[in-house]
């Protein structure tokens, strides 16, 4: 928000001897986000004309004192709201939100809610001061009554990689995990693996159902059948891609290649791979989801499916901003396009080198 959230009520309003009213209150009275009685405030011109009478006659009405003219205002906000904070692929999203929001000359607040409805309502307390004139939320669900909520603050919302169907009517912002899946495991399919293990992500989230899906769907693709043994449940984090890739291992018939649906995961596993004293793709190859930094610096470099996971938090400060300023939308929903990316984790299926390894097909 550009504008101080209270003005005095002056004399003779509607609101006489009862202190101070908040741009919240005339939002709410007039039916419209707060940015936007904010922007009527400061005089901004990117707003509807009877949007703008209808804010403007409820100002005077009230009494609302305005900044004297040449006061400073402060910056706009945008909240970047995640579910959690303790990933490198969220470090990834903020390098891409703040590259774009800082050229704009727009701050940003980052917030997590770690799926506690007390953490999200907090969120949702300090929203409803007013603070911020824009919101991405990154894979986070809320509760219904805090997606009502959202509603009717009316704050331009834009949600990147949506865990669930959209149930806000936002902007969305992902890309293609479907198609994601799918290359990933034909490149397996291509180099001769017939027993695919998938360590699948958290299946909430539609962009792990998505992934799962691009695999069944390779592997149906190549008349291979799905075997539901070699699918194991992760949740995106390395010790769910040891757990997982540990009990692949623990199968009579081992699989000889291993498609984890995070980079987390499948470092996880290459790590379960390691203290088992077998190699990597030697023994079995590795594909990752998502081309992460440190991926490529691993031990081997990691055959991985790219997200363009910057440019996902750039296209979302954009979007968030055009918002703000009443622009029409090109289209609801983006995806931006994921990309197979070949190194020295996978490799054509041979014959096992060591006990343990994936068996015969």
């Amino acid at each position: 928000m550009t504008e101080e959230d209270t003005g005095n009520t002056g004399g003779g309003g509607a609101r006489e001897g009862r202190g101070k009213v908040t741009i919240t209150e005339i939002a709410r009275e007039a039916g419209v986000s707060v940015p936007t009685v904010s922007r009527v405030v400061n005089g901004r011109s990117d707003v509807a004309p009877g949007t703008r009478a209808r804010v403007e006659d409820l100002l005077r009405l009230h009494g609302y004192r305005r900044r004297p003219s040449g006061a400073r205002v402060r910056a706009a906000l945008i909240d970047l709201v995640f579910d959690d904070l303790d990933s490198p692929w969220a470090v990834e999203i903020i390098r891409g939100v703040e590259e774009v929001a800082h050229a704009a000359g727009v701050g940003t607040v980052v917030s997590a809610i770690h799926g506690r409805s007390g953490d999200a309502r907090r969120w949702m307390t300090n929203l409803r001061a007013g603070a911020s004139d824009g919101v991405i939320l990154v894979t986070s669900v809320l509760e219904p009554v805090l997606h009502e909520e959202l509603r009717r603050l009316g704050v331009p919302l834009v949600v990147v990689d949506p865990a669930g169907s959209p149930a806000l009517d936002a902007p969305t912002v992902g890309v293609t995990n479907w198609a994601g899946g799918m290359a990933a495991t034909e490149h397996l399919v291509r180099l001769g693996h017939r027993r695919i293990g998938f360590v699948a992500g958290p299946p909430r989230l539609l962009c792990s159902r998505a992934r799962l899906d691009g695999y069944r769907a390779a592997l149906d693709r190549a008349g291979i059948a799905v075997d539901e043994s070699l699918i194991v449940p992760g949740d995106f984090y390395p010790e769910s891609g040891y757990a997982g890739c540990t009990a692949l291992l623990d199968l009579d018939r081992p699989p000889t290649a291993l498609f984890a649906a995070s980079d987390q995961m499948a470092m996880g596993a290459v790590e379960a791979l390691r203290r088992r004293g077998l190699r990597v793709p030697e023994d079995m190859s590795v594909v990752g989801f998502d081309d992460l930094p440190e991926v490529r610096w691993s031990a081997p470099p990691l055959t991985t499916v790219r997200q363009p996971l910057a440019e996902m938090g750039k296209l979302a400060v954009r979007t968030v901003l055009r918002l703000t300023r009443g622009e029409a939308l090109d289209s609801p929903r983006v995806e931006l396009a994921t990309e197979l990316v070949v190194r020295a984790s996978t490799a054509a299926r041979r014959p096992p080198s060591g006990a343990g390894a994936g068996g015969s097909v």
